[in-house]
């Protein structure tokens, strides 16, 4: 054992927290709460216990509190409840769900979620509201009631689990005597408090009944129709612990109906915004600081990568679509080519977007991206296009051209790979007798489209088959990534072309044979199709078809 090491005390169980409640010196109070999120407030409050109230709870279930929502859904909503707080929860148990045999079942799931302590009621199941036709409400038979009782405390394992007996007799029209007689039956079966309920304006029945009563167990009240009463008066009877019974479901009621009048007459949020709770109030209160720690603590961190795209060009041999815009803007599908592109960074969780824009600049109206210009567009190359986003380079990032249209997996699946450079390859183009020669790839080995291929490293990128029977191993598709050492090796390509005087020409392809030459491996991610890029007229409708799923 460390000798340094210091035990801390261990905090006393929530059924202790409540049993210390009950039998404290002082008058202690809890407090109504139906959900967890009003659970924490009561919690953050101040409180030291909470009231899960059967009327509260039936309400925000949007039912009557006549047993309509069934003991399972009230003892989950407890597990929510118990689970973001570290008071004891004092449950508003009605009848007991039921005989002693459901009393036993209900005890044991409610130690089960860390409740502390059950309130059953000896009136007949279903129960109907104390305060809805009380006088007309039946009483449980007396002997029936204490079964319940000693069912439920022959049933828990927490010896500081508590059950109160409530008395309904005041609020069903007998005398003090019958309230007593019932009180004493049930301290004899092993309620460890007595709840008195009276529906009166003032306290006088329950200031009479506690005089009688002569703290022989704990006594529990609930002040709802007596609220105007001092406290001292219940200090002064010996009253043990008051229950604020139903005041945070009516508060919300009251509040959502003032802000939803509001919204619909106003048809704004501007006066009601300052009134409510703020969304990151709503955040602390589910606890989303404790969530962040965690992940601080328990997952490995993967930085977003950046994306950088080049979308400098007007796209001539597109003739008059791209007169008024760049062809990053032509609709395709119903969307701008760069919409999608946008679109498919933010699948992949990638929010930082730059965009090195030339022609027709101001015509480029996309949300969510850092935009870079070229003034000097038609004058120079895709490098000093890249350079124009330096600024924005990144430990881990794509660099793609503003044309391509692709199948989410292919984003997805580069960015699994962990190599420093890695380019992107169709290898179903490999005879370039059939279509483009433009970005042809030369690389170690064919794709065998097989799960257990070699690492395969790029040789070089041509706009035209090398001469000699050798052919390419596909198409470079206009994608590569660049992480960690790769970015330092971009850093230095860039340095070194810069001092060349045909620099301003130079495009990806020249920056990807420059990092090979110079002993740089570029890993090469094979794909098979699913792709496309837009050049020319005859690749508009072939980009509309691949929009509704029609690949080329």
């Amino acid at each position: 054992m460390n000798p340094n090491h210091v035990t801390q005390p261990a905090s006393p169980s929530k059924a202790r927290q409540l049993r210390a409640l009950l039998e404290s010196p002082e008058l202690e109070f809890i407090l109504e709460a139906h959900n967890g999120i009003s659970a924490r407030i009561v919690e953050q409050a101040g409180f030291r216990g909470i009231w899960a109230s059967g009327l509260a709870i039936s309400a925000q279930f949007g039912v009557r509190d006549s047993n309509e929502a069934s003991w399972t859904q009230v003892v989950d909503m407890l597990e929510f409840m118990s689970d973001v707080t570290t008071i004891p929860i004092l449950l508003d148990g009605d009848t007991g769900y039921g005989n002693f045999n459901n009393m036993r079942r209900l005890v044991k799931k409610l130690e089960q979620r860390n409740v502390a302590g059950v309130c059953i009621e000896d009136k007949i199941f279903p129960k109907t509201n104390s305060f809805i036709d009380g006088e007309r409400q039946p009483l449980a038979d007396i002997d029936e009631f204490c079964g319940k009782i000693k069912a439920g405390k022959d049933s828990q394992t927490d010896p500081d689990f508590c059950i109160v007996a409530r008395v309904e007799a005041l609020i069903a029209g007998w005398d003090i005597h019958e309230a007593l007689r019932r009180a004493e039956a049930y301290h004899a079966a092993g309620a460890d408090a007595i709840l008195i309920h009276s529906k009166l304006s003032r306290p006088d029945e329950v200031v009479a009944f506690a005089k009688e009563w002569d703290n022989r167990l704990p006594l529990v009240i609930v002040p709802t129709k007596y609220y105007s009463t001092p406290v001292e008066v219940f200090r002064a009877a010996g009253v043990s612990l008051v229950i604020w019974a139903n005041h945070m479901i009516r508060a919300s009621v009251d509040a959502m109906e003032q802000v939803s009048r509001h919204i619909k007459e106003r048809e704004s949020l501007i006066q009601i915004e300052d009134q409510i709770a703020s969304v990151n109030r709503i955040f602390e209160l589910q606890g989303a600081d404790e969530l962040s720690r965690a992940q601080e603590r328990y997952l490995k961190h993967k930085r977003a990568p950046h994306a950088i795209v080049l979308a400098a060009s007007r796209g001539r041999a597109l003739r008059e679509l791209t007169e008024d815009r760049p062809k990053v803007m032509l609709s395709i599908g119903g969307k701008p080519l760069l919409r999608r592109l946008v679109d498919e960074f933010k699948k992949q969780s990638i929010n930082h977007i730059t965009v090195v824009a030339g022609y027709k600049a101001e015509a480029i109206n996309v949300a969510n991206i850092q935009l870079r210009i070229n003034a000097d567009y038609d004058q120079t190359g895709e490098l000093a296009s890249l350079l124009c986003a330096a600024d924005a380079f990144h430990d881990d990032m794509i660099i793609m051209y503003g044309d391509l249209l692709f199948r989410s997996y292919i984003l997805h699946d580069l960015l699994e790979q962990d190599s420093e450079i890695v380019a992107v390859v169709d290898s179903s183009l490999n005879n370039p007798h059939t279509g483009h020669t433009q970005d042809l790839a030369y690389c170690t080995e064919a794709d065998n489209r097989s799960i257990f291929q070699p690492p395969v490293l790029l040789q070089s990128v041509r706009d035209q088959p090398l001469p000699g029977d050798r052919n390419p191993s596909g198409r470079w598709i206009g994608m590569v990534r660049f992480r960690n050492q790769g970015r330092l090796w971009l850093d230095e390509a860039l340095a070194e072309l810069r001092r060349r005087e045909d620099f301003v020409s130079l495009g990806m392809p020249e920056l990807l044979n420059h990092l090979i030459e110079r002993g740089h491996p570029v890993r090469v991610h094979y794909v098979h199709g699913h792709w496309l890029d837009v050049n020319a007229l005859a690749d508009i409708g072939r980009a509309h078809d691949f929009t509704r799923g029609i690949d080329q």
